[in-house]
Protein backbone atom coordinates (compact mmCIF):
# COMPACT_ATOMS: atom_id res chain seq x y z
CA UNK A 1 0.00 0.00 0.00
CA UNK A 2 1.35 3.29 -1.17
CA UNK A 3 2.33 5.63 1.79
CA UNK A 4 1.29 9.41 2.17
CA UNK A 5 2.66 12.29 3.08
CA UNK A 6 0.75 15.12 4.64
CA UNK A 7 2.09 18.74 5.62
CA UNK A 8 -0.88 20.98 7.16
CA UNK A 9 -0.73 24.39 8.29
CA UNK A 10 3.17 24.33 8.64
CA UNK A 11 4.47 27.48 10.05
CA UNK A 12 8.23 27.88 9.99
CA UNK A 13 10.38 30.55 11.36
CA UNK A 14 14.12 31.43 11.02
CA UNK A 15 15.83 33.66 13.89
CA UNK A 16 12.54 34.68 14.85
CA UNK A 17 11.07 35.70 11.55
CA UNK A 18 8.35 33.75 10.19
CA UNK A 19 8.64 32.39 6.77
CA UNK A 20 6.67 29.69 5.61
CA UNK A 21 2.93 30.85 7.13
CA UNK A 22 0.72 28.00 7.11
CA UNK A 23 1.68 25.20 4.08
CA UNK A 24 -1.08 22.47 2.98
CA UNK A 25 0.28 19.78 0.61
CA UNK A 26 -0.58 16.25 0.41
CA UNK A 27 1.95 13.55 -1.64
CA UNK A 28 1.46 10.16 -2.31
CA UNK A 29 4.03 7.70 -3.52
CA UNK A 30 4.33 7.66 -7.11
CA UNK A 31 2.84 11.22 -8.00
CA UNK A 32 5.27 13.84 -9.50
CA UNK A 33 4.05 17.61 -8.00
CA UNK A 34 6.12 20.67 -9.01
CA UNK A 35 6.47 23.75 -6.56
CA UNK A 36 6.79 26.77 -8.62
CA UNK A 37 7.80 30.55 -6.85
CA UNK A 38 9.98 33.82 -7.24
CA UNK A 39 12.83 34.11 -5.31
CA UNK A 40 12.50 34.30 -1.88
CA UNK A 41 9.48 33.10 -1.28
CA UNK A 42 10.35 30.21 1.06
CA UNK A 43 10.52 26.98 -1.75
CA UNK A 44 13.66 26.35 0.22
CA UNK A 45 12.93 26.90 3.65
CA UNK A 46 9.76 24.22 3.07
CA UNK A 47 12.50 21.85 1.52
CA UNK A 48 14.53 22.27 4.86
CA UNK A 49 11.94 21.95 7.22
CA UNK A 50 10.46 18.74 5.85
CA UNK A 51 14.31 18.02 6.40
CA UNK A 52 14.63 18.54 9.92
CA UNK A 53 17.10 21.26 9.66
CA UNK A 54 17.91 22.54 13.31
CA UNK A 55 17.67 26.30 11.89
CA UNK A 56 14.35 26.32 11.05
CA UNK A 57 11.93 26.02 13.82
CA UNK A 58 8.35 24.75 13.29
CA UNK A 59 6.15 26.78 15.39
CA UNK A 60 2.76 25.47 14.18
CA UNK A 61 1.44 22.26 12.32
CA UNK A 62 2.68 18.87 11.12
CA UNK A 63 4.46 16.80 8.54
CA UNK A 64 2.81 13.02 8.72
CA UNK A 65 3.81 10.17 7.00
CA UNK A 66 0.82 7.92 7.07
CA UNK A 67 -0.25 9.67 10.48
CA UNK A 68 2.99 9.50 12.11
CA UNK A 69 4.34 13.09 12.63
CA UNK A 70 8.36 13.64 12.17
CA UNK A 71 7.90 17.04 13.74
CA UNK A 72 10.33 15.92 16.92
CA UNK A 73 12.59 13.52 14.41
CA UNK A 74 16.38 14.54 13.58
CA UNK A 75 16.90 14.40 10.06
CA UNK A 76 18.38 11.27 10.24
CA UNK A 77 15.31 9.58 11.42
CA UNK A 78 13.22 11.54 8.86
CA UNK A 79 15.55 9.93 6.11
CA UNK A 80 15.05 6.55 7.36
CA UNK A 81 11.25 7.15 7.71
CA UNK A 82 11.39 7.70 4.16
CA UNK A 83 12.37 11.13 3.29
CA UNK A 84 15.11 12.82 0.73
CA UNK A 85 16.13 15.87 0.16
CA UNK A 86 18.83 16.70 -3.29
CA UNK A 87 20.16 20.20 -2.06
CA UNK A 88 20.15 23.50 -4.35
CA UNK A 89 23.99 23.49 -3.28
CA UNK A 90 25.50 19.96 -2.16
CA UNK A 91 28.18 19.73 0.29
CA UNK A 92 31.79 18.84 -0.44
CA UNK A 93 32.55 16.25 1.72
CA UNK A 94 36.74 15.92 1.99
CA UNK A 95 38.52 12.35 2.45
CA UNK A 96 34.89 10.78 2.08
CA UNK A 97 34.54 8.75 -1.18
CA UNK A 98 31.66 8.57 -2.70
CA UNK A 99 31.06 4.96 -2.22
CA UNK A 100 31.76 4.89 1.78
CA UNK A 101 29.36 7.52 1.82
CA UNK A 102 26.42 5.52 0.57
CA UNK A 103 27.69 2.30 2.03
CA UNK A 104 27.31 4.06 5.77
CA UNK A 105 24.10 6.19 4.25
CA UNK A 106 21.97 2.87 2.53
CA UNK A 107 22.78 0.91 6.07
CA UNK A 108 21.28 3.52 8.43
CA UNK A 109 18.21 3.92 6.95
CA UNK A 110 17.91 0.13 6.05
CA UNK A 111 19.17 -1.06 9.72
CA UNK A 112 17.39 1.75 11.61
CA UNK A 113 19.13 -0.04 14.78
CA UNK A 114 22.50 0.14 13.61
CA UNK A 115 25.31 1.43 16.22
CA UNK A 116 27.42 3.87 14.54
CA UNK A 117 30.50 2.02 12.65
CA UNK A 118 28.32 -1.32 13.21
CA UNK A 119 26.30 -3.54 11.02
CA UNK A 120 26.90 -1.55 7.18
CA UNK A 121 25.95 -3.38 4.52
CA UNK A 122 27.95 -6.34 3.97
CA UNK A 123 30.77 -5.09 1.11
CA UNK A 124 30.34 -7.71 -1.63
CA UNK A 125 26.21 -6.35 -1.41
CA UNK A 126 26.60 -3.62 -1.45
CA UNK A 127 29.53 -3.26 -4.09
CA UNK A 128 27.30 -5.66 -6.47
CA UNK A 129 23.78 -3.15 -5.77
CA UNK A 130 26.04 0.34 -6.49
CA UNK A 131 27.55 -1.12 -9.52
CA UNK A 132 24.15 -1.71 -10.81
CA UNK A 133 22.71 1.58 -10.12
CA UNK A 134 25.44 3.45 -11.79
CA UNK A 135 25.24 1.29 -15.03
CA UNK A 136 21.56 2.16 -14.82
CA UNK A 137 21.95 5.87 -14.49
CA UNK A 138 25.06 6.02 -16.91
CA UNK A 139 27.46 7.02 -14.17
CA UNK A 140 31.20 6.01 -14.64
CA UNK A 141 32.49 2.86 -12.28
CA UNK A 142 35.40 5.47 -11.41
CA UNK A 143 33.03 7.91 -9.65
CA UNK A 144 32.58 5.83 -6.58
CA UNK A 145 36.43 6.15 -5.93
CA UNK A 146 36.23 10.38 -5.71
CA UNK A 147 36.21 11.95 -2.93
CA UNK A 148 32.27 13.21 -2.31
CA UNK A 149 31.41 17.01 -4.34
CA UNK A 150 35.03 17.53 -4.43
CA UNK A 151 35.96 19.08 -7.50
CA UNK A 152 32.59 17.81 -9.04
CA UNK A 153 30.75 20.09 -11.82
CA UNK A 154 27.70 21.20 -11.43
CA UNK A 155 26.01 18.58 -13.31
CA UNK A 156 28.08 15.82 -11.21
CA UNK A 157 27.14 16.96 -7.97
CA UNK A 158 23.31 16.53 -8.87
CA UNK A 159 24.06 12.94 -10.46
CA UNK A 160 25.55 11.85 -6.98
CA UNK A 161 22.37 13.19 -5.43
CA UNK A 162 20.14 11.14 -8.05
CA UNK A 163 22.93 8.07 -7.43
CA UNK A 164 21.93 8.45 -3.65
CA UNK A 165 18.38 8.75 -4.52
CA UNK A 166 18.23 5.27 -6.50
CA UNK A 167 20.49 3.73 -3.50
CA UNK A 168 18.70 4.90 -0.59
CA UNK A 169 14.79 4.31 -2.54
CA UNK A 170 13.26 6.83 -0.54
CA UNK A 171 8.97 6.71 -0.24
CA UNK A 172 9.66 10.85 -0.84
CA UNK A 173 12.27 13.01 -2.62
CA UNK A 174 12.10 17.03 -2.57
CA UNK A 175 14.41 17.82 -5.23
CA UNK A 176 15.57 21.49 -4.48
CA UNK A 177 16.06 23.19 -7.64
CA UNK A 178 17.95 20.24 -9.08
CA UNK A 179 18.43 21.65 -12.28
CA UNK A 180 19.66 25.10 -10.96
CA UNK A 181 23.42 26.03 -12.82
CA UNK A 182 23.03 22.96 -15.07
CA UNK A 183 23.74 23.29 -18.76
CA UNK A 184 21.09 21.68 -21.43
CA UNK A 185 23.20 18.55 -21.52
CA UNK A 186 23.44 17.92 -17.48
CA UNK A 187 20.10 18.97 -17.54
CA UNK A 188 18.81 16.31 -19.63
CA UNK A 189 21.20 13.52 -17.99
CA UNK A 190 19.91 14.18 -14.49
CA UNK A 191 16.16 14.34 -15.29
CA UNK A 192 16.22 11.08 -17.24
CA UNK A 193 18.32 9.92 -14.10
CA UNK A 194 14.97 11.25 -11.56
CA UNK A 195 12.21 9.83 -13.85
CA UNK A 196 14.28 6.07 -13.75
CA UNK A 197 14.53 5.66 -10.07
CA UNK A 198 11.27 7.56 -9.49
CA UNK A 199 9.64 4.77 -11.27
CA UNK A 200 11.21 1.81 -10.02
CA UNK A 201 10.84 3.26 -6.38
CA UNK A 202 7.41 4.34 -6.97
CA UNK A 203 8.51 7.22 -5.02
CA UNK A 204 6.79 10.42 -4.46
CA UNK A 205 8.64 13.29 -5.79
CA UNK A 206 8.50 17.24 -5.05
CA UNK A 207 10.61 19.53 -7.54
CA UNK A 208 10.67 22.90 -6.96
CA UNK A 209 11.65 24.81 -9.74
CA UNK A 210 11.91 28.24 -11.59
CA UNK A 211 11.67 26.32 -15.05
CA UNK A 212 9.33 25.21 -17.61
CA UNK A 213 12.02 23.63 -19.43
CA UNK A 214 12.73 21.14 -16.66
CA UNK A 215 9.38 20.03 -16.24
CA UNK A 216 8.99 19.14 -19.80
CA UNK A 217 12.06 16.70 -18.41
CA UNK A 218 10.24 15.48 -15.45
CA UNK A 219 6.61 16.28 -15.83
CA UNK A 220 4.27 16.66 -12.97
CA UNK A 221 0.96 15.63 -12.39
CA UNK A 222 0.31 18.26 -9.80
CA UNK A 223 1.71 21.51 -10.38
CA UNK A 224 1.56 24.21 -6.60
CA UNK A 225 2.55 27.93 -6.91
CA UNK A 226 4.10 29.08 -3.86
CA UNK A 227 3.21 32.79 -2.64
CA UNK A 228 4.09 34.96 0.45
CA UNK A 229 5.42 31.67 2.30
CA UNK A 230 2.43 29.26 1.35
CA UNK A 231 0.76 27.56 -1.35
CA UNK A 232 -1.82 30.08 -3.03
CA UNK A 233 -2.13 27.85 -6.39
CA UNK A 234 -2.95 24.10 -7.01
CA UNK A 235 -3.54 22.49 -10.20
CA UNK A 236 -1.89 20.92 -12.97
CA UNK A 237 0.46 21.72 -16.33
CA UNK A 238 -1.55 24.32 -17.06
CA UNK A 239 -0.30 26.37 -14.64
CA UNK A 240 3.29 26.00 -15.26
CA UNK A 241 2.36 26.96 -19.27
CA UNK A 242 0.27 29.93 -17.42
CA UNK A 243 3.32 31.18 -15.22
CA UNK A 244 5.39 31.37 -18.40
CA UNK A 245 2.86 33.33 -20.50
CA UNK A 246 2.06 35.77 -17.66
CA UNK A 247 4.56 35.92 -14.93
CA UNK A 248 3.52 36.45 -11.12
CA UNK A 249 1.76 39.42 -12.03
CA UNK A 250 -1.72 38.06 -11.54
CA UNK A 251 -1.06 36.02 -8.80
CA UNK A 252 0.07 39.42 -6.91
CA UNK A 253 -2.80 40.74 -7.85
CA UNK A 254 -5.02 38.11 -6.87
CA UNK A 255 -3.65 37.43 -3.82
CA UNK A 256 -2.37 41.29 -2.60
CA UNK A 257 -1.95 39.74 1.13
CA UNK A 258 0.60 37.36 -0.02
CA UNK A 259 2.25 39.56 -2.07
CA UNK A 260 2.73 42.16 0.77
CA UNK A 261 4.34 38.86 2.42
CA UNK A 262 6.37 38.27 -0.44
CA UNK A 263 7.49 42.18 -0.50
CA UNK A 264 8.76 41.82 3.40
CA UNK A 265 10.83 38.35 2.59
CA UNK A 266 12.08 39.51 -0.38
CA UNK A 267 13.58 43.14 1.50
CA UNK A 268 15.04 40.43 4.45
CA UNK A 269 16.68 38.02 1.82
CA UNK A 270 15.77 35.06 4.58
CA UNK A 271 14.05 32.70 3.02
Amino acid sequence: MSKVLTIENLHVAIDGKEILKGVDLTIRQGEIHALMGPNGSGKSTLSYALMGHPSYDVTEGSIKIDGVDLIDMEADERAKAGIFLAFQYPTSIPGVTVANFLRHAVSNVRNPERLEGHDLMPMRDFRKELREQMADLGVDQEFARRYLNEGFSGGEKKRAEILQMAMLKPAFAILDETDSGLDIDAVRIVSEGINKVAAESKAGVLVITHTQRFLKLVPPQFVHIFFGGRIVENGGPELVDKLEREGYDWIRAKYPEAAQVEDELEQNAIA
